[in-house]
């Protein structure tokens, strides 16, 4: 049997589940978690991958869930297949969780149950039969860096180490044995078509800042405090001020957000918290951009006479697509979308942590389309089920085929041109080396 007569089979297994397979990203959606918190969701997937044969462990960096199949036709590369479970806050979305604020506004309840599709198809039609090597499935947490109070105070609990899902996985030794993997995400974008690779992605490193002044009477001894809040104005206009110092070509991202703006209207704030991303293109970009921000935000705390306390944190490696990978996906888009379909999409300045995975492994993440909207805003929705869900699990599956099939010719191709820029021992170095707390007294 050729590697297209093998897909063929898998896409209409596939197709005979798809109602299903349309059925459990639903069912994801209305039920939204935010990271290292999807107990429901990973219960979900732990149910879905016994109920077809697997044994999956759960439980992976707090709520990973993962299970493999072995290829029958000999020894070969291990391949991941990877789908998120985390949801995001977004205010005002309408399937929004009324206690969290949780919403899959992201698509990444379509990445689990297309995760799941290929895990399906390509049991159902016995592909395992002609793979060498294995293929691991894993429902992976935690890919939105947010809720970072949260996850910082799990840390100082011993419960995480790193507050991104695939890095803590990484740490935890889930991907030792995995040589290469993929995940296709969904896109909202028109310009991206009905699916597309993209050349790579920015990496980003994460801040808090806490503005400690002095607490008092805002109308009967407001010249007794020191405004908190006025600090973290002047370093957020720092901030913007710096903007126009960062090379276009380097796409530096900065965005602050406030978390804590005073304890009530009268009292001059004493405390005022910040978060931040600094993402960049580069790790030497994002590394010179957040030194700058640093300054700025020691700015507020002069021009105040406050304190400022800045933490950083390692967040997100930048990402770069395997070519080799690459042109395997383009070759499959031709049959399940059409090759006027696909495009080569450019560099893009969101961050993820398949760029951890990148570091250490060839890895490839795809975009496939189905959704509308603006990503991670509160008119994003999935308005072509097909597509996000059934088309996105035979892609997967495809890929399983074409690196598997033939004695895995395909993972050897692309691990014998691979050059991952760090073993998994410097990642785990460079990350703890970013770590860092520093105080500034204005």
């Amino acid at each position: 049997m050729t590697k297209n007569e093998l897909k063929e089979r898998v896409y209409a297994a596939i197709d005979r589940r798809a109602e299903e397979i349309v059925r459990l990203g639903e069912r994801i959606r209305k039920h939204p978690e935010l990271g290292f918190k999807e107990v429901k969701t990973a219960r979900l997937i732990e149910e879905t991958l016994a109920g077809i044969g697997l044994k999956p462990k759960t439980g992976l960096a707090l709520t990973g869930v993962r299970a493999e199949a072995p290829g029958r036709a000999g020894d070969g590369p291990t391949f991941a297949l990877l789908g998120e479970l985390d949801a995001l806050v977004v205010a005002g979305h309408p399937d929004g969780d009324p206690a969290t604020g949780a919403a899959h506004a992201c698509g990444h309840n379509a990445q689990v149950a297309a995760l799941m599709g290929a895990a399906m198809g390509l049991l159902d039609a016995r592909a395992f039969d002609a793979l060498s090597g294995r293929v691991v499935f894993f429902a992976v947490p935690a890919e939105e860096y947010g809720d970072i109070e949260w996850r910082v105070a799990q840390a100082r609990a011993g419960k995480l180490e790193f507050l991104g899902g695939k890095p803590e996985l990484l740490r935890l030794g889930h991907f030792d044995d995995v040589d290469l993997s993929m995940m296709i995400h969904l896109t909202s974008r028109p310009e991206d078509g009905k699916t597309g690779v993209p050349a790579s992605n920015n990496g980003c490193i994460v801040k808090t800042i806490r503005y400690v002044g002095r607490a008092s009477h805002a109308g009967g001894a407001p010249h007794m405090g020191i405004n908190a809040l006025y600090a973290a104005q002047v370093g957020l206009t720092a901030v913007n001020a710096i903007r126009e110092t960062f090379r276009d070509e380097d796409t530096i991202r900065v965005h602050p957000i406030i978390t804590h703006g005073g304890s009530q209207v009268n009292v001059i704030p004493g405390e005022v918290r910040l978060e931040t991303y600094v993402r960049g293109r580069t790790v030497d970009a994002i590394l010179d951009a957040q030194k700058k921000v640093d300054r700025a935000f020691k700015a507020g705390a002069l021009a105040l006479g406050a304190k400022v306390e800045i933490e950083t944190l390692p967040g997100y490696m930048p990402m770069a697509c395997d070519q080799t990978m690459a042109r395997h996906h383009e070759a499959n888009a031709g049959a399940l979308v059409g090759a006027e379909h696909y495009r080569q999409i450019g560099h893009r300045t969101g961050s993820t942590d398949m760029g951890d995975l990148s570091m250490v492994m060839p890895i490839l993440h795809p975009y496939v389309g189905g959704a509308t909207g603006s990503g991670h805003g509160a008119d994003y929705k999935i308005v072509d089920p097909q597509l996000a869900y059934v088309t996105n699990a035979k892609a997967l599956a495809a890929m399983a085929v074409d690196m598997l099939a033939d004695g895995a010719t395909g993972a050897r191709e692309v691990l014998k041109a691979a050059k991952p820029p760090m073993t998994r021992e410097q990642y785990l170095a460079f990350q703890r080396g970013l770590a860092r707390r520093e105080t500034y007294e204005g």
